[in-house]
């Protein structure tokens, strides 16, 4: 007897289905997983055997061929355990045949499914490809709901599995309002501009950063507020939108990071991992590659904190991210593409003490002082599109009672801008200036006679590269939208190279 169900697994953040074929015929007793399973799957048949045995479902005597088709795929995960034992009953004749139904789900011993990695992704691939009802674990419940139009049946035993495919209706189909998902985000505890002292010129290149996803690099000494800026940088980017929470949340489920009192990601990430992070976990990997740091802080914020005690592999690592905005890991069970369009904070000293060139307190060598600036490399360095000096806050403005500008009125003039450049872009599949490609930016950030005349010169003095002269162009690009104009000016070009010269001051 001969029985199909189909199931699914992932590759990267997408899914692809896979045939869980199971053969049930006469010969000497045995149970085979075929398919290049992996030791997980592997493990599923004495899960599966004992679950059905506890469910009251007795495996007959008989050789039993479980083959999981693509077979030139590697499969992983415990998440085929449902769909076996869906189609060892079907060869029994103890269900109907789950035609057009994907099922997915772990067996514990005594019957009951358990959540899996990876639901969302792989129940938007079914979708898209014609199969409108699902089974899967009742913990997962939420994030399959986040697919419209698919009919989807939480179940926490497999007997529950039997009855809905048997139509005995005991199940109704779960229902999310995903419409409304954006109207509970919470609020409270909120983080606020407003509590930050001093720093205007540092808020405001923080506001120009976030109105065109921009990445900054704040140096500064001690106490002079970097983290604490950082740290409110989320409260005042755009919103984000249903297709990029679905995106993120993506990643977030191949990861194992979705709550399931919290399916959808709502917010904009925020990553600020410990300096010593290691390159696996920065940016991917794994003997079975899974999303790093870069991933998760997809089209959010990666904030590196202190940035030259992070090791110097690490960082170099950031660079392919920085500049494709997806990370591409090849291990010898395959190779994996995850997305990284992120936010690149980052802060750091001006010198291991953290006072060279602000205070007497200073006590480094210049040759410590270029060891430590020496950790970030030129290309690195390149890569960032705002270089700002965070300096020490004098008492004046520490004491001062007069209110600090709130994050709620700087992200009025983010989001303004904001719908500036989703209009702009529409149809080129970008959402802000940064993502402009070399193309994009000859077709969006035209120049005047004065405004070329004035880059050439800068050009040519601070001796820039072709990526420094295009990021000078898109932060001039959104400079111009924060002040409402269609054309780019001299003066959003001065300011833009104001914003990237710290560099050549500090650090060559």
């Amino acid at each position: 007897m001969l029985a199909k169900v189909l199931s699914a697994a992932l590759t990267g953040i997408d899914g692809y289905f896979v045939n869980v074929e199971t053969d049930v015929s006469n010969g000497f007793p045995g149970f085979d997983i075929v398919g290049l399973p992996d030791n997980a799957v592997k493990e599923s048949k004495e899960r599966v055997r004992t679950a059905l045995k506890n469910s009251e479902y007795e495996l007959p005597a008989k050789r039993i061929t479980i083959n999981l088709a693509p077979a030139n795929t590697r499969k992983e995960g415990p998440a085929f355990d449902l769909p076996i034992a869906i189609g060892l009953l079907a060869c029994m004749k103890a269900v109907k045949d789950p035609d057009n139904m994907l099922i997915i789900g772990e067996l514990s011993l005594d019957g009951s499914v358990r959540p899996v990695d990876g639901v969302l992704p792989m129940l938007h691939y079914a979708w898209h490809h014609g199969i409108t009802r699902c089974i899967v674990p009742f913990e997962n419940a939420e994030e399959a709901a986040l697919v419209k139009g698919m009919e989807v049946y939480a179940v926490s035993h497999l007997t529950q599995a039997v009855s809905v495919i048997n139509g005995e209706n005991i199940i109704e189909p779960f229902v999310m309002d995903t419409d409304n998902i954006f109207l509970n985000k919470s609020d409270s505890d909120v983080l606020d501009f407003a509590d930050v002292k001093g720093q205007e010129d540092v808020k405001w290149a923080l506001e120009i950063a976030a109105a065109g996803m921009h990445n900054i690099l704040m140096i500064g000494p001690p106490g002079s507020g970097k983290t604490m800026m950082a740290k409110r940088i989320p409260t005042i980017l755009p919103d984000l939108s249903f297709e990029e929470s679905i995106e993120i949340t993506k990643i977030y489920s191949v990861a194992g990071l979705l709550r399931s009192k919290n399916a959808l990601i709502t917010k904009r990430p925020f990553r600020s991992p410990h300096h010593t992070i290691s390159n696996a976990a920065m940016v991917g990997g794994g003997k079975v590659p899974r999303p790093g740091e870069v991933s998760l802080a997809h089209y959010g914020i990666l904030f590196l904190d202190e940035l030259p005690e992070f090791s110097r592999s690490v960082l170099e690592e950031l660079r392919q991210p920085l500049e494709d905005n997806e990370v591409t890991i090849s291990r010898i069970n395959g190779t994996m593409t995850y997305p990284a369009d992120l936010m690149l904070v980052a802060s750091m000293n001006p010198c291991p003490c953290g006072y060279h060139g602000y205070s007497d307190k200073c006590t480094c060598r210049e040759s410590e002082i270029a060891k430590y600036m020496g950790k970030i490399s030129g290309p690195l360095l390149d890569r960032i599109d705002i270089h700002i000096e965070a300096a020490a806050v004098n008492f004046e403005k520490m004491g001062s009672t007069v209110p600090a500008e709130s994050s709620a009125e700087i992200k009025k003039r983010v989001i303004k801008a904001h719908k500036i450049q989703l209009e702009r872009y529409s149809g080129e599949g970008i959402y802000f200036n940064s993502q402009l490609s070399s193309s994009q930016i000859n077709k969006y950030c035209r120049l005047g006679a004065d405004e070329t005349k004035l880059l050439k010169l800068a050009f040519d003095r601070l001796g820039m590269s072709a990526r420094a002269y295009h990021k000078i162009l898109k932060l001039s690009r959104t400079i111009a939208d924060l002040a409402g104009s269609a054309e780019i000016k001299t003066e959003h070009i001065k300011e833009a190279l104001q914003l990237r010269d710290l560099d050549r001051r500090m650090l060559f």
